[in-house]
């Protein structure tokens, strides 16, 4: 079985229902139309997709959607594809983009691996974001966890040559699985001068939760790896 056809028993992510306010549950009716990208199991064009062809970034699990929207405001040259599966933060970041008025932004609400599986074409992403993805501690659940050797093979293909993979957590034991999985993987190579963790990028603004976890002392670890 290749890596583009790995059944998906396990999931990386509980579907939470969550709070969601009614201007979320509204922006989730009235805009979707606007930002949406409904699941289809034929690849993604761009160009159609953002009536242009610019550097295309996607963001894995973008939460309420804060860095998406920060990162799409400061680069109205580059496109940005977000998957998330909880409504409530699909919710915030629709009704961010219609605030901004920003157009180069798309939303799928989607399993992630199913999209890059089905939707994404090879070679066809200049940067992936995986950012603080559920660490699942507890040593019977490491098997949810997002980051397993199939999905970095699958993120590898969908890279283009010399696209970037980013990825950040506070959960050290998923850090070091990370940099092991990832320097493990045909087709990475690692930004990091000594093979391990790069600095948080600048252009990442931390987030809330990473702000309070610096406040109680807890440590960040960003991961880069380029496509070779």
């Amino acid at each position: 079985m290749s890596h583009t056809e790995h059944p998906r028993s396990i999931r990386s992510f509980v579907t939470r229902s969550g709070r969601i306010t009614a201007a979320q549950e509204r922006a989730l009716e009235v805009l979707w139309p606007k930002y949406g990208v409904a699941f289809a199991t034929q690849p993604l064009e761009p160009r159609a997709l953002f009536g242009r062809d610019a550097p295309l970034t996607i963001e894995i699990g973008f939460g309420n959607g804060e860095n998406l929207l920060a990162l799409a405001s400061a680069h109205p040259a580059r496109d940005f594809l977000g998957i998330e599966v909880h409504r409530p933060g699909i919710g915030r970041l629709l009704l961010g983009l219609e605030e901004r008025q920003l157009a180069n932004v798309r939303v799928i609400c989607h399993d992630a691996v199913e999209v890059l599986e089905r939707q994404v074409a090879a070679q066809s992403v200049d940067e992936f974001l995986i950012l603080f993805p559920d660490p699942w501690p507890k040593k019977r659940h490491h098997k949810r966890r997002l980051l397993q050797r199939p999905f970095a093979e699958l993120l590898s293909s969908r890279l283009a040559r010399g696209g970037l993979l980013r990825l950040a957590t506070d959960w050290q034991p998923y850090a070091l699985q990370m940099l092991e999985i990832l320097s493990a993987t045909p087709g990475l190579m690692n930004v990091a001068a000594d093979g391990a963790f790069v600095p948080r990028p600048p252009e990442r603004a931390p987030t809330r939760f990473e702000r309070r976890g610096e406040r109680l002392g807890h440590e960040v670890w960003d991961l880069a790896f380029s496509r070779s």
